[in-house]
């Protein structure tokens, strides 16, 4: 029998090794020396099982720590209605986790991190707090499918206490379950319900908040939910002819594939990043001018315009790869939370600059936050407990940020001459500071700034 077809997919001790057993024998692993080391897995594999499936083997990330990156954040809340409330804002010092092999990256963000200091630190918001499951419809007609949307989007009120009590266990639903755990999702409320029909298909919107966790499997599970055990015994036949069928999720809902449409209003947590930069700091620690980065602003929107690009900006997803990637946060989601709009304006005295992030698809509970490693780096910057996802996705914006003023600075000068030298000398643009006179000093002497 094919090796595939008997591939245990369990995390069992046993399992686990028979799993290896079966790449050493692959030509690749014939001469496998110092690949052992990728299955030395820790005794301890604390929240390892439960996040993955076929666990094998482990890979190590070399991480960078850049800071302190000062941020002016918000501490934020949801009310009854599921709107963002800005409870205080604070002042405070970061120190960022990014897990990369990108040569470069650290000393940009660094070289960034101390200018906005200089500057007066960056500002963060969050506006707000949706992600969507698209469940999808079919009927046999399309004034079917218009009588079923204007029906479902009239239940919404409904539909969100029905899955309040469906949590608490005063319906039948309750009792269903996956796995060892009810079906329903006590933190994942229903917002708001739109919809979208296209012929005899009515995609339905089911637009949730999810707390501290990113969400996407408590979603999913309500999304059934709704569909299977309330939408479908119903809808009254008096609306209409009945759905024939529905697909749990028909690719409006913005899951890992950027769109427009979530690049306008958001799928996660949406959040806005600004600065302002005086000229000296310009001239001093970053070599060069607001007119020069306004040109180069002015190019790249030309550019962004010219191929079509859902995004405007320069270099957001090497951070919140990065961060993803120290925080225990789900890679597949890079694409679409790297999304962002940059802008830049020439005011007195210096620049100002921005970065709005329509989707930030974050978590500080649930999925790989709860791996030992990820764990320690969302304590060291403060991301865990009630509220702590906002931020955390405050923090991934400041540091998208300051790389971004860093890189780009380094791209306006004369012939981008910083940019090519960053990425051709091992450690980025030689640490960042740079004399009055525009020669860089010693990177050493970045630490007493």
């Amino acid at each position: 029998m094919n090796e595939a077809l008997r591939w245990p997919r369990r995390n069992g001790p046993e399992e686990i090794l028979r799993r290896q057993a079966l790449l050493r024998q692959l030509d690749g692993w014939r001469d496998a020396g110092a690949r052992e080391a990728v299955f030395r897995l820790p005794e301890r594999r604390e929240g390892w099982s439960e996040a993955v499936e076929c666990l094998t083997a482990q890979v190590a990330i070399p991480v960078s720590v850049v800071g302190p990156l000062e941020v002016e954040m918000g501490e934020y809340a949801l009310d009854e209605a599921g709107e963002l409330r800005e409870l205080a804002r604070r002042r405070q010092r970061v120190w960022v986790p990014l897990a990369q092999t990108e040569g470069g990256l650290a000393a940009s963000a660094q070289r960034g991190a101390i200018a906005v200091a200089a500057a007066g630190g960056i500002r963060t918001f969050v506006l707000e707090d949706r992600i969507t499951r698209d469940t999808c419809f079919f009927f046999r007609s399309s004034a079917d499918a218009i009588a079923f949307a204007r029906w479902v989007e009239s239940e919404r009120p409904h539909m969100a206490a029905w899955l309040e009590e469906t949590a608490a266990g005063r319906t039948a639903a309750s009792g269903l379950r996956l796995g060892q755990r009810p079906l329903v999702s006590r933190h994942a409320v229903l917002r708001e319900v739109r919809t979208h029909v296209v012929g005899p298909y009515c995609h339905v919107l089911f637009r949730f908040t999810t707390g501290d966790a990113c969400g996407p499997n408590m979603i999913t599970r309500n999304a059934f939910l709704l569909a299977q055990h309330y939408i479908l015994p119903r809808y009254p036949a008096e609306a209409g002819a009945p759905p024939e069928e529905f697909a749990l999720e028909s690719n409006m809902g913005g899951d890992k594939k950027p769109s427009f449409l979530y690049f306008q209003e958001g799928r996660g947590k949406t959040v806005l990043a600004e600065a302002t930069l005086p000229e000296g700091v310009l001239r001093r620690l970053l070599r060069t001018s607001s007119r020069r980065m306004m040109r180069l602003g002015l190019a790249g929107m030309h550019g962004t315009i010219a191929s079509g690009m859902q995004s405007m900006a320069f270099t957001p997803a090497s951070v919140v790869a990065a961060l993803f990637a120290a925080t225990g946060q789900d890679l597949g989601m890079v694409g679409t939370s790297s999304m962002a709009h940059a802008a830049a304006e020439q005011v007195d005295g210096g620049l100002h600059v921005s970065i709005r992030f329509p989707g930030l698809e974050v978590g500080t509970v649930g999925g790989g936050t709860g791996l030992p490693h990820q764990r320690a780096f969302l304590e060291m910057m403060g991301c865990t407990g009630p509220g702590s996802v906002y931020r955390l996705a405050q923090i991934v914006a400041a540091a998208a940020l300051a790389l971004e003023i860093s890189a780009t600075a380094s791209m306006s000068v004369p012939a981008s001459e910083n940019f090519v030298q960053a990425h051709t000398e091992r450690g980025g643009e030689r640490g960042g500071r740079v004399a009055e006179d525009g020669r860089p000093e010693r990177p050493e002497e970045v630490e007493a700034l």
